[in-house]
């Protein structure tokens, strides 16, 4: 029951879409602008670096809050990371939103934190070191994301762990794939 209650509010969590809401309150529906995504990248090159700078953060806090509870109160490898894809899943599919969302990568790079936090801090400076080489945000997502689920397995991490992060990176990927398609046209949006 416990466990079921967690996913719920980390579900509702990653639900909570900052960067609809801020360019709401701005007079903008993000959704009809730029690429048309709700995440930080959008809004960055929308509303500006400081406006990006707050969604990305609080997009990374809705994965870090329900996981880092979870930790506390369940300290179960599975049901912690459950938790953890719920607000993911929450993001990327928002129940606020239609069940249309972001892709999930600031989302769930709050959950890593708390999960492997060696493994973020690793991964954050080979990504930034990508994002600011070649300038594509998409990039860094996706490596990062690849990243993090082949780190897992090579260190070892717990099973769960491993296996959700695979997830992840799975749903990030296939997130990804306009992007994808428009970095290998060379028709993809710098930052």
């Amino acid at each position: 029951m416990n466990l079921l209650i967690f996913i719920i509010l980390g579900y509702l969590s990653g639900s909570i879409p900052f960067g609809y809401l801020i360019a709401k309150a701005k007079g903008i529906d993000i959704r009809k602008t730029g690429s048309g995504n709700i995440g930080a990248t959008n809004i960055f090159r929308t509303l500006g670096p400081a406006v990006g700078i707050l969604v990305f953060v609080l997009d990374f806090i809705k994965g870090l809050a329900p996981t880092l509870a979870a930790l506390f109160y369940l300290n179960d490898p599975l049901q912690v990371i459950l938790v953890g894809l719920a607000a993911i899943l929450g993001h990327s599919f928002s129940i606020f939103l239609k069940g249309k969302g972001g892709k999930g990568a600031a989302t769930g790079l709050g959950v890593l934190a708390v999960i492997a936090p060696d493994i973020l801090a690793f991964t954050a400076i080979l990504v930034v070191i990508l994002i600011f080489t070649t300038r594509y945000v998409s990039a860094g997502s996706i490596f990062g994301a690849v990243t993090v689920a082949t780190l897992m397995f090579i260190l070892g991490k717990p099973l769960p762990y491993a296996m959700v992060s695979l997830l992840a990176a799975a749903l990030i990927v296939v997130r990804h794939i306009p992007n994808i398609k428009r970095l290998m046209a060379g028709t993809e949006r710098k930052i």
